[in-house]
């Protein structure tokens, strides 16, 4: 699959429940929407990610990637102890200077 690398390694640190790598994947202001909530900054972004991983103990399988410019689309199967599991949902990521500026999932 063609992901840009910032991409690879935010999925790699995700799978790997790795929340340094997954913190070096952002931007210092990025901003992360999830579920109807956003999460600004690379500190309330990891809060976010470390508290849903505990949560739900979710793993994310991308199975696609469409690049446009400085924007990638990733659908992803995602699995883990919440209602309806499994389901697809679409990682749409915004990248500047090489790291992750925003990321809505949904």
């Amino acid at each position: 699959m063609d992901m840009p690398d910032i991409v690879n390694m935010y999925f790699d640190a995700d799978s790997g429940s790795n929340a340094d790598a997954l913190s070096e994947t952002f931007a210092i202001e990025a901003v992360v929407e999830d579920e109807g909530s956003r999460h600004q900054g690379v500190v309330a972004i990891r809060e976010w990610w470390v508290a849903a991983k505990e949560a739900t103990q979710y793993v994310s399988e991308p199975f696609e990637s469409t690049v446009d410019g400085n924007k990638v689309l990733v659908p992803a199967k995602v699995g883990g102890q919440f209602p309806g599991s499994p389901v697809t949902l679409s990682y749409a990521f915004t990248i500047k200077d090489g790291k992750i500026a925003w990321l809505e999932i949904r």
